[in-house]
């Protein structure tokens, strides 16, 4: 995990008193980038009960702006000012934001939140030449690094887990890092004090549709086709959208394929990040790439990729779609 995303996923609330200060939040993160304003906010709040929150775009401020929101208030002795979408922030109020920035009001807290991307990168670079209080980069963890920031999570909440069960709650779950707190959170409200297992949260997941369609797509690339098709008319019958069932095909498809390509005697935690899975997948992976050659796998993702379109619109009969892509697939493995 990036240290960025295990601070931001573990540490409490900031330490360091928030008022005086500016804390700049850059990056893509959206849950990441909240998550950091909030603490923010906590830590004012813990000084001031009462203190004013004012949450703005950049984009509504004008010349004189700056002024007028961090000016002392008649009914608060601290404030907070959140100002959004900072690269929106209009040319004129620059040099009034980054001269506010070397001297901040000592009864404020800034938090500026910036998305990332190259718009506005002269004004971020003004901006740390000041000196900033704190600056949180909320860069998303990369996909080997997400079973990381769900035991940090599951830390935050007092709990325990295991690797392989951080990891499947991922494959179940998905990248999504709110869905992936959330889950971690009702698991530790649910099971602690005792320890998370890959049993307790396959269980506790048991039904869920990313995992029932992911077991549909094992069993076809396995070549179980009657056991494929029964999981895939129970998934059919309980409503199952059908983009998420070719989607844990291409994403098996493709892992197959890296892994095929992938440069030999690498450990398995690089192997992981080649193959864009976690690694308690490495072991079934291997077991499948036995059965399967390079033309096999393209057959196979060609299938895949046709029954991605009917199912969005291309043909009439989804459901013949659907059964005619784990047919394909099936038929695909051990063939030249």
């Amino acid at each position: 995990m990036s240290a960025a995303a295990d601070m931001l996923a573990a540490m409490p609330a900031p330490t360091p008193p928030p008022l005086g200060t500016v804390t700049l939040i850059a990056g893509p993160a959206e849950f990441l980038s909240e998550r950091a304003v909030a603490r923010v906010l906590s830590a004012v709040s813990a000084i001031d009960a009462d203190a004013d929150v004012t949450q703005i775009d950049a984009g509504a401020l004008g010349p004189g702006a700056m002024a007028e929101l961090t000016s002392p208030s008649l009914f608060a002795t601290a404030q907070t000012l959140v100002v959004r979408e900072l690269p929106d922030l209009p040319e004129g109020v620059h040099d009034e934001l980054v001269a506010y920035a070397a001297e901040p009001a000592a009864d404020v807290a800034l938090v500026l939140v910036h998305p990332g991307g190259p718009k506005g990168k002269r004004l971020l670079d003004r901006l740390r030449q000041t000196g900033l209080g704190h600056v949180v980069t909320s860069e998303p963890p990369k996909p080997w690094e997400l079973p990381g920031f769900v035991a940090a999570e599951v830390r935050h909440h007092r709990g325990t887990i295991t690797e392989d069960a951080a990891e499947f709650l991922v494959a179940a779950v998905g990248t999504d890092l709110r869905a992936l707190a959330a889950a971690a959170e009702q698991l530790v409200n649910d099971f602690s004090p005792e320890r998370l297992t890959i049993e307790i949260v396959r269980r506790y997941y048991d039904g869920h549709a990313e995992v029932k369609s992911f077991d549909i797509a094992d069993a076809a690339i396995d070549g179980q086709i009657a056991v494929a098709l029964e999981r895939l008319r129970w998934a059919l019958g309980n409503g199952v959208p059908a983009v998420l069932i070719t989607s844990a095909f291409a994403s098996g498809l493709r892992s197959l394929a890296r892994m095929q390509s992938a440069p030999r005697g690498l450990r398995d935690a690089d192997l992981a990040r080649e193959v864009g899975a976690p690694p308690f997948r490495l072991k079934s992976l291997r077991g499948q790439l036995r059965s399967w050659e390079g033309s096999g796998l393209t057959r196979g993702i060609q299938a895949v990729a046709q029954a991605d379109l009917d199912v969005k619109g291309g043909a009439g009969d989804p459901d013949y779609a659907l059964e005619r892509m784990v047919l394909t697939v099936a038929w695909a493995r051990g063939r030249r």
